[in-house]
């Protein structure tokens, strides 16, 4: 006996060297760029039967499934959706006390019985258990399953192996007598009803009932933050787990989904309600951690972005970030899946990132859902990749210019409602994931988003009038993005002061994205500087506290305010108008940042140029301009009033003008970059048709374009200042220059070609090498008289490039000449004057 336990004990070691070899080796070709922890989300419900031979089968497949991907992570977690949450606060301490866990589909804490009821009630009206007769658990069986979640996964990986606790304020996934009978005083947000969600700020009356953490009961008046911080050390380091999760924006204030909140009623903001409830929010950070002052927190936040929600709700993603909580950012919300805003979810996600508490942040895919019934790769995403390309193209850039990519990367969950684990989706979604994380970002994207998350932070708490600017800002840019605008890299104002002094060329690229700066700030001064260097920018929103200089600079200035529905009047200048587009623009101050009044100062200023007006009542304001000086080096700015183009009527999100009757104010976002010779031309049957979703991400001197499109019919042009893109593996009509494409769904494709060309069929596709000492090989075809410009792999010269024409294996004539590109910033190479079928490699 004891010579086969010593074998089996150095064949373990011996298997779980060779998965660490392996995922060694892995790591090293995925771009440098694995994972620093991989997170998959389960519930119970797999473990189907209490025997400890079926828990740990259920477990051992759990990471068999994914093990592809997990040997591209440094460590591997499970986080258990155990119950709600309220299986920490319920916690007596006692391993022998039964647990109340996520056994339902749908929601048990209503006023129906689990399984009882009218058949008509919904999921979110009564609940059911999901299997026959499901196993009891005690807290002594939880760890159980999670010492062998970490046994099981160490022997599948080789890796170490972390599980999380989850806490979720809401009444979804299990029965909570805790939160809706014994202490509703702690319920404070209404996202699933009148008082449905724990406010983290919240106090606790008197309870008799010992606990772990207050084995003689909670005394009144207890702060939450407190009972739970305590309940959780208890319960974390009994049970073997190694951090927590706060799920559905738990600690980022009272309500975690809607566009309203502590601050912001949908018809005004109560700005002296604001430094009280940001101190609470912080407040209950600082309690938590007394008690429970070692474990790892992870966030889930919620549904919106920083500016949004500062303003709304009072959460200052700044105090907590600085708090030293040991804490991860949140990831991006899943929301997209369930109402498809993914410019929401893009602009939550990038505005959270633009600083953080250190350098790590996730990213969180939407697999499963354990709770009501649906599976969103296989139903609601229709096993379309959107969800992971778009986000995963998101990069950000911090004060030393390096561009940052996720570090941690999460999936809710890997079961389904009912249980299962298909092997189909992991199958399917991991080929996306690691094709996304091998074209992740490596330099700044054509459009960059200078955030002003400093700003507004500021702003909240020294003025009393600039709370609707906050707010305005990121809904702005939501609905840009829902209207095409490519936007997937962000900086803070901060740190682009400082990048741009350490690498002045960062950004020679692109063109960057801001607010107007506060006057005689420096991130002012850095942004003129910019322009007059060469720089592109675009500046949005009102200007009422800008500075003379930056005023004189955009060549504005403020006249009195005009709001409502005006005429809308485009410069022919401008591309992309949609046939049938609306002139009239609703402009509601509550929702835009104060009243229209932005006019040319100098309208004989041979340097600018109107762009676009708004008329009302024989009154004009002039709604975006460019101005470019012979002595800014080729430099332009473009200033752009804008106008949310939504408003609240109810519900969680502010709700978009009608297109029929109104021209949605952000999409011009996306016609001025015209004016930067950036063409993205939307053409659809009908303005009510909904607008694809596109990123633009820079990797390994490509451009990788990604997209979501809610209606496949629509066609999009493309034309950029070196021509016209030609897109991997695809044909495409050139008309007056621009590319064409009708995309599926979910698209994903490499282009290194730009093509100066009026018309004609173009295709573009890899070849196979052939060829000792060639890695790659491509072929443009259908040229015309053609000007091709090749953005060739980073670290590729001259000498390592060869350029054919009209020729073919063995590639022993044809070669022509190339010379390196000069007309435009960035690395490439162009040959002119062509026809016929070129081919280039390297």
């Amino acid at each position: 006996m004891f010579k086969r336990l010593k074998i089996s004990k150095f064949f373990w070691l011996w298997i779980a060297g060779l998965f660490f070899c392996s995922a060694t080796h892995a790591q090293k070709h995925l771009k440098g760029k694995p994972f620093n922890n991989i997170t998959l989300e389960a519930s119970l419900k797999p473990f189907k039967k209490n025997d400890a031979a079926y828990i740990r089968e259920v477990a051992s497949e759990m990471f068999v499934q994914w093990h592809s991907l997990l040997r591209h992570a440094d460590t591997v977690s499970v986080m258990l959706w155990t119950s709600d949450g309220s299986e920490i606060l319920d916690y007596k301490g006692d391993f022998d006390q039964p647990l109340e866990w996520a056994m339902y589909m749908g929601n048990p804490n209503t006023a129906h019985e689990v399984g009882s009821g009218p058949e008509e009630l919904s999921l979110h009206e009564r609940a059911y258990l999901y299997m026959e007769d499901p196993p009891s658990f005690t807290y002594g069986d939880l760890a159980f399953i999670v010492n062998t979640l970490k046994e099981e996964g160490r022997k599948v990986t080789g890796k170490p192996i972390m599980v999380g606790a989850t806490f979720d304020p809401g009444p979804e996934f299990a029965k909570s007598p805790f939160k809706y009978e014994k202490h509703p005083e702690i319920l404070g947000g209404n996202a699933m009803g009148h008082k449905t969600f724990v406010s983290c700020y919240s106090v606790l009356n008197a309870d008799a009932d010992p606990y772990a953490g207050f084995p003689e009961g909670i005394p009144d008046q207890t702060p939450f933050g407190t009972f739970f911080g305590r309940q959780s050390q208890h319960f974390l380091t009994d049970l073997g787990f190694d951090y927590i999760w706060f799920s559905n924006g738990f600690g980022f204030g009272a309500e975690g989904w809607s566009s309203t909140g502590a601050i912001f009623t949908g018809e005004e903001f109560e700005q002296e309600k604001l430094s009280g409830a940001t101190a609470k929010i912080l407040e209950f950070w600082k309690l938590f951690r007394q008690e429970c002052p070692h474990f790892p927190i992870q966030t889930r936040g919620t549904n919106l972005s920083v500016g949004a929600d500062l303003a709304r709700d009072a959460v200052d993603h700044r105090n907590i970030y600085e708090g030293g909580f040991n804490m991860l950012p949140p990831p991006n919300s899943p929301w997209a899946a369930l109402d498809g805003d993914f410019g929401l979810e893009l602009v939550g996600y990038m505005s959270r990132m633009a600083e953080l508490p250190d350098t790590r942040f996730p990213f969180r895919f939407y697999t499963h859902d354990p709770w009501w019934i649906n599976s969103p790769w296989l139903d609601r995403y229709g096993r379309e990749p959107h969800d992971i390309y778009l986000p995963m193209a998101v990069g950000r850039i911090d004060e030393n210019g390096k561009i940052g990519v996720p570090t941690h990367l999460n999936f809710l969950t890997i079961d389904d409602t009912y249980g299962n684990m298909p092997t189909q989706v992991p199958d399917e979604v991991i080929p996306h994931i690691l094709k996304a994380r091998y074209d992740l970002p490596t330099a700044p994207g054509p459009l960059v988003w200078v955030y002003p998350f400093d700003e507004y932070h500021d702003w909240a708490q020294k003025y009393e009038d600039r709370l609707p600017e906050i707010y305005y800002g990121d809904w702005f840019i939501r609905q840009a993005i829902n209207s095409g605008l490519p936007l997937n890299t962000v900086i803070s104002t901060s740190s682009f002061q400082k990048a741009l002094s350490k690498k002045p060329a960062l950004f020679e690229e692109s063109v960057l994205i801001t607010i107007a700066p506060e006057e005689g700030s420096a991130n002012e001064n850095a942004l003129m500087e910019f322009v007059k260097n060469g720089g592109r920018l675009i500046v949005f929103g009102p200007v009422e506290h800008a500075g003379k200089d930056f005023m004189d600079f955009l060549n504005l200035e403020n006249t009195p305010p005009m709001e409502g529905e005006m005429k809308i009047i485009h410069s022919d200048i401008l591309k992309g108008i949609s046939k049938g587009d609306p002139n009239l623009l609703n402009h509601r101050p509550l929702f835009s940042g104060g009243a229209f009044r932005s006019k040319i100062k100098d309208p004989a200023d041979n340097h600018t140029q109107l762009l676009a007006r708004v008329e009302k009542a024989g009154e004009s304001r002039d709604m975006s301009w460019s101005r470019s000086l012979p002595e800014w080096k080729g430099g332009k700015v473009v200033y752009l009033r804008g106008t949310n183009s939504s408003s609240f009527t109810g519900g969680r999100l502010l709700t978009p003008d009608d297109p029929e009757k109104y021209f949605i104010g952000p999409t011009m976002l996306r016609q001025v970059l015209a004016i930067f010779d950036l063409d993205f031309v939307i053409e659809k049957p009908h303005v009510a048709v909904k607008d694809p979703v596109l990123t633009i991400n820079r990797s390994d001197n490509a451009f990788i374009f990604s997209g979501y499109n809610p209606n496949s019919i629509v066609k999009q042009h493309f034309k950029f200042a070196q021509g016209a893109p030609l897109l991997l593996g695809l044909e495409t009509i050139l008309k007056n220059g621009y590319s064409t494409y009708t995309m599926p769904t979910a698209w994903h494709r490499e282009c290194r070609v730009f093509v100066e060309q009026a018309s004609g069929l173009l295709s573009y596709k890899e070849l196979h090498s052939g060829q000792k000492g060639i890695s790659k090989r491509y072929q443009v075809s259908g040229l015309e008289n053609a000007t091709v410009r090749i953005y060739v792999a980073d670290g590729i010269g001259s000498e390592s490039l060869n350029v054919y024409l009209n020729s073919g294996y063995p590639w022993k004539k044809g070669q022509i000449p190339f010379e390196k590109g000069l007309d435009f910033k960035g690395n490439y190479f162009e040959v002119k004057d062509v026809t016929g079928a070129l081919v280039f490699s390297w």
